[in-house]
């Protein structure tokens, strides 16, 4: 394998070490750290790596949020995803945006180091079970969200992690009456009253 310079994205510093030692195990690999979204853009415009290995779960800017815009930055960048997320919305999302693998947390091992072979050689890889999901259509036929933007998608998670909306906005880096009338858009795009409402379809589908 040709060396390689991974960016490994977690704001976790125990999931990084770990990831690190195994990464490091594969001969010539050089792994950089990040773990914000500013710290994420800086090194990747610094150091041009290879591919990035990149966490949902950030804080700030939302992981989703932070795939598009390293992909605006380099829209042939290479991008794995490494979240606990196994719902198929999020695989599909990131998908759409544009990475190239979906490997969940869960994953062996030997998993994640042959989806990183796989993406920086060029290919595609994907979970086995969430590849099935996706290759049946199961989730494009019964998928309520797919209306919503990433940036939607990214509230509504938050709402259901117990969030209030002026917490949201901290999170976000944006303002309470932006999250406010976000949730107003999420609500007639899916034909809601309340957000209570909107916190049983976040927990039914981005939580599950």
């Amino acid at each position: 394998m040709k060396r390689l310079k991974i960016l490994l994205v977690d704001d976790h510093s125990v999931v990084r070490a770990g990831v690190r030692r195994l990464l490091e195990a594969i001969d010539g690999t050089q792994i950089l750290e990040a773990e914000t979204g500013h710290e994420t853009l800086a090194q990747f415009r610094n150091e041009q790596p290879d591919l990035v290995l990149l966490d949902l779960n950030m804080q700030g800017v939302g992981g989703l949020e932070l795939l598009r815009r390293l992909l605006l930055e380099d829209k042939k960048a290479r991008v794995i995803v490494f979240t606990m997320h196994s719902e198929p919305i999020y695989a599909a999302r990131a998908l759409k945006l544009g990475a190239k693998g979906y490997v969940t947390k869960s994953a062996s091992a030997d998993e994640l180091v042959a989806a990183v072979r796989k993406v920086s050689d060029g290919g595609h890889y994907i979970e086995a079970e969430l590849a099935e999901k996706l290759a049946i259509g199961r989730f494009d036929g019964e998928d309520p969200l797919h209306q919503l933007t990433t940036r939607e998608v990214e509230i509504l998670r938050l709402l259901g992690d117990g969030k209030s909306l002026t917490a949201i906005a901290e999170t976000l880096g944006v303002s309470y009456k932006t999250v406010a009338n976000t949730c107003s858009l999420i609500k007639n795009k899916l034909g809601l009253q309340r957000t209570a409402d909107l916190i049983k379809v976040s927990l039914e589908h981005l939580h599950s």
